[in-house]
């Protein structure tokens, strides 16, 4: 099941997100304006399974771009739909939103990320030299256009 965030989530999603190695490694800070919806047009799900956070993704809307900006599923619920399913809540709010096109960046070693984000039917729109830290790897630019406001 996603569902929008709460307050309450926060706690597993940084615990969450600090066992996935290849997640984006933001700030408490990034993730409570997710929440608060501070500053940017921001959004933040999560994904449970028999009550027990599993996933999360991110997204934002800016000048009729919408961004998946992280997603992260726990080793032991990948391949069961739970990235899919964070995947198309994220651009369906960000339609919803005003959101056009989405966008994403994505490591270029993160294979089952790449194919995900393909199947949804996102293309390559380019890459960013050594782009990610620790370790270093290129981002792989993926983009798509959204239809009549959202995906569903």
């Amino acid at each position: 099941m996603v569902r929008a965030a709460v307050a309450g989530d926060l706690a597993g999603v940084l615990e969450l997100e600090r066992g996935v190695a290849d997640a984006p490694h933001w700030g408490e800070a990034e993730y409570r304006t997710a929440l608060e919806g501070r500053a940017v047009q921001r959004y933040l799900f999560v994904a449970e399974v028999e009550g027990r956070l599993v996933g999360f993704a991110v997204g934002r809307v800016c000048d009729e771009v919408g961004e998946l900006e992280s997603v992260a599923v726990a080793q032991e619920a990948r391949r069961q739909g739970v990235g899919r399913a964070l995947c198309l809540c994220v651009m369906d709010w960000c339609g919803k939103q005003g959101a056009t096109a989405m966008e994403l960046e994505v490591r270029a070693g993160s294979a089952g990320a790449i194919w995900l984000y393909k199947r949804l039917g996102f293309v390559t729109t380019g890459r960013r030299r050594g782009y990610y830290k620790e370790p270093v790897e290129d981002a792989v630019l993926m983009g798509m256009e959204l239809s009549d406001g959202g995906v569903f």
